[in-house]
């Protein structure tokens, strides 16, 4: 029997961004398969969180497509925004809710019944160790628990695809190391995950697939292996973009 075929988890086609005379992202164009870990990386700047805003329908492009599951983010929002889950970096929650409300809220916004939200805001109150702060506002929680509702609030709905905008910042190492977990789990399952993240070795560790990106461009992109080559993926990535400069510090900083 042959094997079912699916389309690309996220397909992304000449997307372009510009503001004002800055080209923020310059016809951008990636194929994300479906049940993969990719790694968005790039310096600050690059376009990373201009494209994956754009991608998932936060943000209008000024050219170009994104697909999520074969479904036209911009011509068919509502059927693709129920295929995926986003943690944008830096969004504003609505703070002065409790977390299990945030779930709540964001669940029954998807359409899922009361039932079901509830079910699943147990879980992943649990799942994200927030089990004792579910009925503390928002705006008390420290970054690190900021960044697990926002996650919680991405997977509630079991999307098929999630997108992560640094979802690793502010967060503790052992919180770090419970949400891969999670993530990884997701993938197993059939799910995507694609993450957008400035540590080198969290990405080559934790991902199948990566594309560097600098200056609104794709300077390379494939599995980590072909991206890295024969370094590791930071040397490859210093390689890529380039501005490093190896220099003494000034004589007022040394201490001899």
């Amino acid at each position: 029997m042959d094997s079912v075929q699916h389309p690309p988890a996220l397909e992304i086609r000449g997307l372009t961004k510009r503001f004002g005379d800055h080209v923020a992202v310059d016809g951008i164009s990636l194929v994300i398969p479906t049940g993969s870990c990719f790694g968005l990386v790039g310096p600050n700047g690059a376009g990373k969180t201009t494209t994956l805003s754009m991608a998932t329908g936060l943000l209008r492009p000024d050219a170009g497509q994104a697909l999520i599951g074969g479904v036209d983010v911009w011509a068919q929002p509502l059927e693709a925004k129920q295929l995926v889950g986003v943690l944008a970096d830096g969004a504003k929650l609505f703070d002065r809710l409790t977390g299990e409300q945030l779930i709540t809220y964001t669940g029954l916004l998807a359409g899922l019944d009361r039932e079901t939200v509830a079910r699943r805001c147990a879980d992943l109150l649990n799942l994200l160790d927030l089990a004792g702060a579910g009925r503390t506002l928002v705006v008390d929680y420290s970054a690190g628990m900021t960044k697990k509702i926002a996650l919680a609030c991405a997977l509630v709905h079991a999307p098929r695809v999630l997108v992560l905008d640094e979802p690793f910042e502010s967060v503790d190492p052992v919180s770090a190391a419970n949400i891969r977990d999670i993530l990884q789990s997701f993938v197993r399952g059939g799910g995507t995950v694609i993450v957008s993240s400035h540590s080198m070795d969290l990405v080559e560790r934790m991902c199948d697939r990566v594309a560097v990106i600098a200056a609104g461009r794709v300077l390379a992109a494939g599995t980590v292996e072909e991206v890295r080559g024969s370094a590791t993926l930071e040397e490859r990535f210093v390689e890529l973009v380039g501005g490093r400069s190896v220099t003494e510090g000034p004589a007022w900083l040394s201490q001899s």
